[in-house]
């Protein structure tokens, strides 16, 4: 609930505060560092050391910097080096915390079930995420940011809390290969998850599709403000409920992979998944009308969803458990790719407007998909 009321809240914040749509990329730009630099570490670490602890320890640190801007907005005192502060602090949190949150999965259930806990997953993920951005939008209109953010930090101590009460389940195979990983350095760990990724042809298709739908696609929720308050007009509540719709599709899509996850050909959806996500993105970029846009949300959310679980799932099935941490953290590498599309997106809307350059983004993710498809054909037929 907590990160996707943040979708809103902080781009929300840093507009009201400079009124820029560069600023918009750019407070996205600047998580891009941490996870570029510290991602490696933390796949390795998820590799080699207790995946329970490092997820507690980063959401006490990002419980800690939502209460802190609460405190900032409702004493007067924010200033939009506090909103980028904290994008950083929470990029460094964040880029600990999922590598460990995904691998630990894969620990808990049968590999014949893991793309079925993988959607199950999703399900929780995507309630948050249809529920989430409406009541950030309900509360800034209310109480305004700091009312959001105070909400933002209780959703995360709850959290930690509920984990700390988790009994994390750690087989004796995985036990024995973190002991043997402790034994190689940090930068060896590395590597050899480097090498192991672009050796696997599975691996590398996966990560590739993820990549260019960060860079292309997924960045266009950047400028959901721009949208919500100068093309649609429907302010901060309008905002929340268009990413409350692209939530509803991304849990009917989780739903589907949930009930039919190995069954499902991975290859077909994880590549028409994305192209139809662009396809989605641009047709929203030219929609006049707010009801359409809902509408166009939920596809994309369907989609968007339906591409990135069953990449999750490619990737965890075909990593050995000692390379699992590493390879999600590469995953969420995308967030890297994500950060620079973002910085991109919002120096194009200042040259060509902001619906021609969610439309012309859009395009491109999805010609990228059809470039990954005549370069690694097989890709096609991962099952």
């Amino acid at each position: 609930m907590a990160f996707w009321m943040d979708q809103v809240t902080r781009g929300w914040l840093i507009y009201e505060l400079t009124d820029s749509t560069v600023q918009l990329g750019l407070v996205r730009g600047v998580q891009a560092i941490p996870i570029l630099l510290l991602s490696p570490l933390a796949g390795s670490a998820a590799d080699r050391y207790s995946r329970k602890t490092q997820i507690l320890v980063t959401q006490i640190g990002d419980g800690a910097m939502f209460a802190a801007l609460a405190l900032l907005i409702v004493t007067g005192q924010i200033q939009p080096w506090h909103v980028y502060a904290t994008a950083f602090g929470m990029a460094i949190a964040q880029t600990f915390q999922q590598p460990a949150r995904a691998a630990i999965i894969a620990d808990t259930v049968p590999g014949n079930r893991l793309p079925n806990a993988i959607g199950l997953n999703s399900i929780i993920f995507n309630v948050a995420r249809s529920t989430g951005p409406a009541l950030a939008g309900v509360l800034i209109a209310a109480f305004g940011t700091g009312g959001a953010y105070g909400t933002q930090a209780a959703f995360f101590f709850l959290a930690t809390y509920w984990t700390f009460r988790l009994r994390a389940v750690e087989p004796a195979a995985a036990r024995s290969q973190g002991h043997a990983a402790r034994g190689a350095t940090f930068a060896g760990s590395i590597v050899e998850g480097w090498k192991f990724s672009w050796r696997n042809e599975t691996i590398r298709a996966g990560l590739l599709i993820t990549m260019f739908a960060s860079l292309f696609i997924v960045p266009f929720t950047t400028l959901l403000p721009v949208f919500a308050r100068d093309i649609l007009g429907v302010g901060a509540t309008g905002q929340g409920l268009l990413l409350t719709a692209m939530g509803v599709g991304a849990l009917g899509s989780a739903a589907i992979i949930a009930s039919f996850g190995d069954r499902m050909p991975r290859g077909i959806f994880m590549l028409g998944g994305v192209a139809l996500y662009g396809i989605g993105v641009m047709a929203f970029a030219a929609s006049p009308w707010f009801q359409l846009s809902m509408a166009l949300m939920v596809i994309v959310g369907f989609a968007n969803v339906c591409s990135h679980a069953l990449v999750q799932t490619v990737l965890q099935t075909d990593s050995p458990p000692e390379f699992r941490g590493r390879m999600m953290a590469l995953f969420h590498m995308g967030q890297v790719v994500m950060t620079v599309g973002s910085m991109f997106i919002g120096a194009l809307a200042a040259i060509c407007g902001t619906q021609w350059a969610v439309a012309l983004m859009g395009a491109a993710g999805s010609l990228a998909m059809l470039a990954i498809h005549w370069t690694l054909p097989r890709a096609w037929y991962i099952r």
